[in-house]
């Protein structure tokens, strides 16, 4: 029996021309794709502008492999977790992050991860596969829907922070990101998308030369080659040279900051060189620095640093008039915080 086609790998175009083979009118695929994408439409059924016997021809010829909510936890500050079920039964998890003005969707690009970050949780899961732009879309889909039920206000924000490294699933998730900012989708404007990454050069350079325009921040965590290196073993491929290279181009081409994503650790990264090392890293480059709270994933060998610690980063950062914030982790009681995405089954 022939496999049906996922109906949303199809552009609008070929949309077009699968219902002019079909001795129809071509705007017929217009109308689809609407019910595909701006209406979000999970069955061919939903689709009631169109006629019965159309319904039953596209549900002859395709399917709409959708994503489903298999687990939702809410936490004591607001934050929502889900265990969003693909159509083949894979797991990943996207969280809701609501705070007073904004609620920000932080979505996830793979099916675990490949690059073995010794801080995260995810990164104990292998690889299994990257997820397809519909996979991505219906996360932030997912996630407004449940901004308007909690919070009373749309989603504002998108963070690519969750399972896997976006830029290793590059046409992916440009791919989502284009259905997500577009007109025809949710209309959603790409400087309140930021794309989270451990910094590949090879591919920032390539996300300037595209022209993106969201927001790029990278996981830096460290300064220093050797410290670096230790955490995340892509430095021993691509090393703080390397990456500041990257960074200056995208800068060049864009003309927008980076972001640096920063966790203090005892006894890791606490002490004055690391704040200069890191000082030293963002005078090279426009950008600001994100200070997160460390959240444990049952390993003794990294643990937050100390208040003092943070607050020397701070005072030292900002004598240097360096921009930075310190993040308060939210969902820590319910595993959603940054780095703590595992999948982990919740109890009955």
């Amino acid at each position: 029996m022939k496999q049906k086609q996922d109906i949303r790998a199809l552009t609008k175009d070929q949309l077009r021309d699968f219902f002019v083979l079909q001795n129809d009118k071509a705007f017929r695929g217009n109308q689809v794709y609407e019910w595909l994408w701006r209406k979000g439409a999970h069955n061919f059924d939903d689709m009631t502008n169109i006629s019965k016997e159309t319904r039953q021809m596209l549900k002859s010829n395709f399917v709409i492999n959708h994503i489903e909510v298999d687990q939702m936890q809410r936490s004591n500050d607001g934050t929502v977790k889900n265990a969003i079920k693909l159509h083949d039964g894979m797991i990943v998890e996207s969280v809701l992050i609501p705070t007073e003005n904004r609620s920000t969707a932080c979505v996830s690009s793979q099916v675990g991860c490949s690059l073995d970050c010794n801080f995260c949780a995810t990164a104990k899961l292998k690889k299994m596969r990257n997820l397809n732009p519909d996979e991505i879309y219906d996360q932030v889909v997912a996630i407004d829907k449940q901004s308007r039920l909690y919070q009373n206000h749309k989603l504002s924000n998108i963070v690519f922070m969750g399972m896997g490294e976006p830029l290793l699933n590059y046409k992916n998730v440009l791919m989502a990101i284009d259905k997500i900012t577009s007109d025809e989708g949710l209309s959603m404007s790409p400087r309140r998308i930021t794309l989270s990454t451990v910094g590949i050069p090879k591919m920032i350079k390539k996300l300037a030369d595209d022209n993106v325009k969201f927001n790029l921040a990278v996981s830096l965590h460290s300064a220093i080659d050797e410290v670096r290196s230790k955490m995340m073993p892509i430095n021993k491929k691509s090393n703080l040279a390397d990456l500041l290279e990257a960074l200056q181009y995208w800068y060049v081409k864009t003309n927008r900051q980076i972001t640096f994503e920063y966790v203090i650790w005892k006894n890791i990264n606490d002490k004055q060189k690391d704040i200069d090392a890191l000082v030293k890293y963002c005078k090279k480059i426009p950008s600001k620095v994100n200070l997160i709270e460390y959240n444990a994933i049952d390993d003794g060998e990294f643990q937050q640093a100390s208040s003092k610690a943070t607050e020397q980063y701070v005072r030292t950062l900002e004598a240097h008039n360096i921009t930075v914030n310190i993040r308060r982790s939210r969902g820590k009681d319910i595993d959603a915080a940054c780095g703590q995405l595992a999948n982990k089954k919740v109890e009955e």
